[in-house]
């Protein structure tokens, strides 16, 4: 896991989910890589899976697996259609290495948790799904390998029961993802407040795996303090699948991704100081003690004889008591601004 990925400040981490959506053609997905990196994604993510290993040939499918990808058959029919052979991913690590952006495939069975671990990932990541399966959080861990938990579904007791067990196992080095297991998510049920609760309570890098419709909730995710961001991309939402319609397009993800580093650059160092730029700013814009008339060599100043009046080059008005009552020791001209060399 890069340094980014874990560090409490700097660059947020950016996984573009390719998941499914190659439909199971290698030259789609390959698209997709180069879709990714255009985008400047830190990863793009597939899923690794053995359908038979992962589900029962009678599992339903989901509502919304119905509705974007047709009813009328199990779940393993259609996620058969998706699935990609173990030497396919292979081949897509490789095209990741040569177009220079990091390599991730959720696995999803054993079988492939221990074929992935071959193609050397910086991390697994551990899907919401599987976040009360012990035995496949176990498995992952004893790896030794860094962990993106995935918390979709589940309530806050579920996720400490998920980080003990891989703790247990003498892997401390995780990251929590809050999540909405909802394609697309409704914007209101994000809750996004979340993250704050995950990272107070097991004191780890928080991020977001988002799957509403649009990309501002990431980009608040962000201003809130996220630590990775994930989010599903297609080359295009129209094509059949269950994940298309609740994928960026390849414009979206860029225009996400490039917000997001926006966004970062804005954070700063907290340090309530002006920048130099502003200085220019502040010259003209601010005020000074300015003569309200033309006052006479040996005048007691008034207030009467004072305004407050632009440019800010002058004494600030803050010093206004220091003057009242100093005698001029030169004529100043009407509008002129007024100097402490000019008073006794």
């Amino acid at each position: 896991m890069s340094k980014k990925f874990i560090a409490s400040s700097g660059s947020a981490f950016v996984i573009a989910e390719a998941g499914v959506n190659h439909n199971g053609d290698i030259n789609l997905a390959k698209k997709l890589i180069d879709v990714a990196v255009d985008a400047k994604a830190d990863c793009v993510k597939f899923q690794t899976f053995i359908p038979e290993k992962v589900m029962s040939v009678y599992a339903p499918k989901a509502a919304y697996q119905e509705v974007n990808a047709g009813a009328g058959e199990y779940q393993i029919d259609m996620v058969r259609k998706l699935k990609l052979p173990f030497k396919a991913f292979e081949e897509l690590a490789s095209y990741c290495l040569l177009k220079n952006i990091l390599f991730l495939s959720t696995p999803f069975d054993f079988e492939s948790i221990q074929y992935l671990e071959k193609l050397n990932m910086p991390f697994y990541k551990v899907p919401s799904g599987e976040i009360t399966n012990f035995p496949h959080l176990e498995a992952i861990a004893e790896l030794g390998h860094p962990m993106l938990i995935s918390t979709g579904m589940s309530t806050l007791d579920e996720v400490r029961a998920a980080v003990e067990t891989v703790y247990k196992k003498g892997n401390k080095a995780i990251a929590l993802m809050h999540c909405v297991s909802l394609y697309p998510a409704p914007v209101e049920y994000t809750n996004l407040k979340v993250m704050e609760t995950l990272g107070n309570e097991f004191n780890v890098p928080v991020g977001l795996s988002d799957h509403t419709l649009d990309i501002e909730i990431a980009l608040a995710a962000i201003a809130m303090g996220a630590r990775v961001i994930e989010k599903h991309f297609t080359l295009n939402q129209s094509m059949a699948g269950p994940d298309h319609k609740a994928s960026l397009n390849p414009h979206q993800l860029k225009d996400m991704i490039q917000k997001i580093r926006n966004i970062e650059k804005s954070f700063g160092d907290g340090i309530k100081k002006p920048h130099r730029l502003e200085l220019d700013t502040a010259s003209v814009a601010r005020r000074s003690l300015v003569a309200a008339r033309t006052i006479p060599r040996g005048t007691v100043l008034q207030r009467e004889d004072i305004e407050i009046k632009r440019p800010g080059t002058g004494l600030m008005p803050s010093q206004l008591n220091v003057v009242l009552g100093r005698k001029t020791l030169v004529e100043i001209k009407s509008d002129s601004l007024i100097s402490m060399e000019m008073l006794s």
